[in-house]
């Protein structure tokens, strides 16, 4: 049943993102259907016309949505859209890695909503014709077997009782038809993610014996080297059993006494290491004090620096303008001087006018 499903049904669009549901409990926040970003897919299914959204994720289908004329994908932002799904009675969210990604969505989206419509509309078209066909057989039959006086009389008015009938019939079978064919698609919507995850699980199990099948030559090799060991160290054994003066036991006893004073002395050298920490652990302690004491009286002397920095900067300032101020002074200072040297002389020579009128 399953591979017959899958083969009927045809990818025609692909992309990555990362996918999220609406919280059930507040209907505002979104959780996270996957840790990273994944595919998400548009398929058709030509036998049923059906176009479906599917996004899997590690084990499960986390998108299994089948597309209807009334859904809509919403864009909310330059790379985020959404759109909700009556059927699973939940809202999905995407989040794409660029603008393009999303608007190539967006249109995809559009084209498999107007595909499902005229899909929709044909499906419709063809259920009622079979209907009415199964419908006018059995009435043909019942007029076969009617009394020919009863057609006679009737006339056309039975005639249009028998159409009445036929039309309440007809939208009667096709709700009923309706509710069969979505409580067909629950169940087939189940049985797809039961497929999904078989299917995953599946291609996990292939890729565990397909490592598995290359790890067995590195695995033969191991065994044939522990092989070739063993055999050595049996032959030693032999060779210490024919030539030495103490038993194979007695060797092995006092490499093993040996190896317990080597690792007796190892111990106690790293107990004495443990005790240097422990005696280092107070005064790194004490480091960690000094040093945070010693940053915040640095940043005492940084924000002293500052303030100095700033009142030097001031002071150089007053002090440029106190030059100016000077250097002003002295310009009309010595202007002043100049005046006066003038008025001096012209006395001078009013002074020298007067003694000459005098001495006249």
């Amino acid at each position: 049943m399953f591979p017959h499903h899958r083969e009927r049904e045809q990818p025609i669009f692909s992309t990555r993102a990362h996918v999220f549901q609406i919280d059930p409990a507040t209907k505002r926040n979104w959780i996270p259907a996957s840790k990273h970003a994944v595919s998400v897919s548009f398929f058709f299914d030509s036998n049923r016309n059906v176009y479906r959204i599917i996004s899997v994720g590690g084990t499960k289908a986390i998108i299994n949505c089948i597309v209807t004329p009334s859904m809509t994908f919403t864009k909310t932002s330059q790379k985020f859209g959404q759109w909700a799904d009556s059927r699973a009675n939940t809202v999905y969210g995407l989040g794409f890695a660029t603008e393009q990604q999303l608007h190539q969505f967006s249109e995809k989206f559009k084209e498999v909503k107007d595909a499902a419509r005229l899909a929709r509309e044909k499906s419709q078209d063809k259920e009622l014709a079979n209907t009415a066909l199964s419908i006018a057989a059995p009435q043909d039959l019942s007029d076969g077997l009617q009394s020919p006086p009863v057609m006679c009389v009737n006339g056309p008015e039975d005639k249009l009782f028998r159409s009445q009938s036929a039309d309440i019939t007809l939208s009667s079978e096709k709700e009923r038809i309706k509710k069969m064919l979505s409580e067909g698609s629950i169940c087939e919507m189940n049985l797809e993610a039961e497929l999904f995850t078989l299917q995953d699980s599946n291609s996990k199990l292939v890729a565990a014996l397909h490592e598995a099948n290359a790890n067995v030559a590195q695995w033969k090799k191991q065994l044939v080297a522990y092989q070739e060991e063993t055999e050595r160290l049996r032959e030693q054994v032999a060779d210490l059993e024919a030539h030495g003066s103490h038993g194979p036991s007695d060797l092995l006893k006092d490499e093993l006494t040996q190896s317990l004073e080597e690792l007796e002395a190892l111990l106690k050298a790293k107990d004495e290491e443990i005790h240097i920490l422990q005696s280092k652990k107070s005064d790194y302690h004490e480091l960690e004090r000094d040093r945070d004491q010693a940053i915040h009286r640095l940043r005492e002397v940084e924000m002293r620096n500052s303030e100095l920095e700033r009142r030097i900067q001031n002071t150089e300032q007053n002090l440029s303008n106190s030059l100016e101020d000077r250097d002003r002074l002295d310009t009309e200072l010595q202007r002043a001087i100049e005046i006066l040297d003038i008025k001096i002389f012209d006395l001078n020579d009013l002074r020298q006018s007067l003694v000459k009128l005098m001495d006249k």
